[in-house]
């Protein structure tokens, strides 16, 4: 019997399609030299489509592989998928929630503290020679103790109030809803801005939150804050965030994305004052093969039958 046909929207570790490759016939789109002409010949052999949060899928994919009845997403954000598109052509969404929770919120606290302590400053000195040709470098700033304002409460939220609370911070949050939590409840972020000495931005990408963290919040914040994103650029509005690193309002910030990633605005390279991360929050072996993992049975279930383990409402 032959297997079903399953597009690959983006690279995915090859234990990922070893696995895949015993189920299903695999049509790797990132390895052609054309997506147009690639569609137009695979599209109709195509039950599935196995893609990537950053990468999504458009009206025009789903157009393409008419057969396909699940889009399976190797991430938790949805937005560059097209929701509505799938819903009218009948095809069901999954993602690959909460196995990436705790790595992601890690990541937010790796940024925190490689910002604030100033850590790739510390490496490049002591490498360079300076620290014996200078002696100690410049102080830093502490974590511990600070007032932590984190903008969506969600899973990845709550996971990162969980480390804040080790760390003895003041922890307060903005979101559309007050959640049963012991932490300060702001109706937006431009709320919340003003009592925060850090800001961490883990709120959910899509529509709905774009430009959440807008120029009002942005201006809103004291002067002398730590900024770290590990949602999605869409979420912030970056011009403003530019303007406010530039002004020394945003003392130093930490970023795993950005808008036009990987293409990102060149200005972010050239202040010191900011960790870059090339959006690697999930990127440890654990949780991308957990995700494969769920992404998997997403696909199994789907052509078996059977309820799908985690559909995207």
């Amino acid at each position: 019997m032959d297997k079903p046909g399953l597009l690959v929207v983006g690279v995915l570790p090859d234990w990922d399609l070893v696995a895949l490759a015993e189920r299903f016939s695999l049509h790797l789109l990132y390895e052609a030299p054309n997506r147009e002409d690639f569609l137009a010949q695979h599209g109709p052999a195509i039950r599935a489509i196995a893609t990537k949060g950053e990468l999504g899928a458009d009206a025009a994919m789903m157009d393409a592989c008419p057969q396909a009845r699940i889009i399976a997403c190797y991430g938790v954000g949805v937005d560059a998928i097209d929701l509505a598109a799938a819903k009218a052509r009948g095809i069901a969404v999954t993602n690959t929630p909460d196995v990436l929770t705790e790595d992601v919120a890690d990541m937010a606290f790796a940024l925190l503290l490689a910002t604030a302590r100033a850590i790739p400053e510390g490496d490049a000195y002591v490498r360079s020679g300076t620290w014996a040709q200078k002696g100690p470098m410049r102080l830093a700033t502490r974590v511990w103790g600070k007032k932590l304002g984190i903008v969506g409460l969600g899973r990845i939220g709550r996971a990162i109030a969980r480390r804040a609370e080790g760390f003895r911070m003041d922890i307060a949050y903005s979101g559309r809803t007050k959640k049963d939590v012991p932490y300060a409840h702001y109706a937006s972020p431009a709320a919340l801005a003003p009592h925060v000495d850090i800001l961490i931005v883990s709120a959910a990408g899509g529509a709905a939150t774009a430009g959440l963290v807008d120029r009002a919040a942005i201006e809103a914040l004291p002067r002398g804050v730590i900024f770290v994103n590990v949602s999605r650029g869409s979420v912030v509005d970056e011009a403003a965030l530019i303007e406010a690193l530039k002004s020394g309002r945003i003392a130093a910030a930490g970023l795993d994305v950005f808008h036009n990633e990987p293409w990102i605005d060149p200005v972010f390279k050239g202040f010191a004052n900011v960790v870059l991360s090339p959006h690697q929050a999930s990127g440890t072996v654990e949780t991308r093969k957990a995700m494969g993992a769920l992404m998997r049975e997403n696909l199994d279930a789907h052509f078996a039958g059977r309820p799908l383990p985690t559909p995207v409402a």
